[in-house]
């Protein structure tokens, strides 16, 4: 892939380039309840949620984490209070990147146009943009998009807005769940999986694998 100058390179963000503290915030609510296994069974739990609270109609992220929040805490025989999710909910624009981002980023950004394609509401995701320190030619949200990922409907968005095709660019996550099986199976062929340890390698989805965001310009030959 190292020949391929895409038309844009396209990140998820959440986990990708931002750090994703939803364990961590997790942790807060709930550490002093549980033991540690069963506050890894919370996270796990927690993070299943979410996912399975995006696959249906779009809705506000605050009430995916809501009722992801609450499901978890059922499941574990935790209390759930409506105040923990929204303190939960608000955490999310004040998080920052991984430190590796801005530095590989600001590389990448001078020669091909950056996009992000992230499961956000727009009232927050800019704040967390603004952290990344480098230039974004366009941010897409699942509100605009009307859609969450792993739905093909948000990347469907994104191309349209773009005004490009699978074929055009190079596509970049943290997860395989959320976006390079969908990258996959929408025909999206330049893939780059940042293992950032969330999800084990799957060859099958074809992809570019780095350590971190520092390894990208050399994806792109730069």
């Amino acid at each position: 892939m190292a020949s391929f100058r895409p038309k844009y390179i396209t990140f998820d963000c959440y986990g990708t380039l931002t750090h994703f503290q939803m364990a961590e915030a997790a942790r807060d609510l709930y550490g002093s309840r549980l033991d540690e296994p069963r506050m890894q069974e919370f996270i796990k739990n927690f993070a299943a949620y979410r996912l399975d609270e995006i696959l249906g109609d779009w809705k506000p992220y605050a009430d995916v984490v809501h009722n992801a929040l609450e499901r978890a805490c059922k499941r574990n025989g935790v209390a759930f209070s409506p105040e923990d999710a929204r303190m939960v909910y608000e955490r999310v624009p004040t998080w920052g990147p991984h430190a590796d981002v801005p530095a590989g980023l600001a590389k990448v950004a001078r020669e091909i146009p950056l996009v992000i394609l992230s499961n956000a509401m727009n009232a927050q995701i800019m704040s967390n943009v603004e952290k990344l320190g480098a230039p974004f030619h366009a941010v897409y949200t699942a509100e605009q998009a009307q859609a969450y990922k792993p739905r093909f409907r948000a990347f469907e968005y994104m191309f349209d807005r773009l005004g490009c095709g699978p074929e055009d660019i190079l596509h970049c996550s943290s997860s395989f769940r959320y976006d390079l099986m969908s990258a996959h199976d929408l025909g999206i062929k330049n893939k780059v999986w940042v293992n950032r340890g969330h999800e084990p390698p799957n060859p099958y989805y074809g992809y570019t694998e780095i350590a971190d965001i520092s390894g990208l310009p050399g994806v792109v030959g730069l």
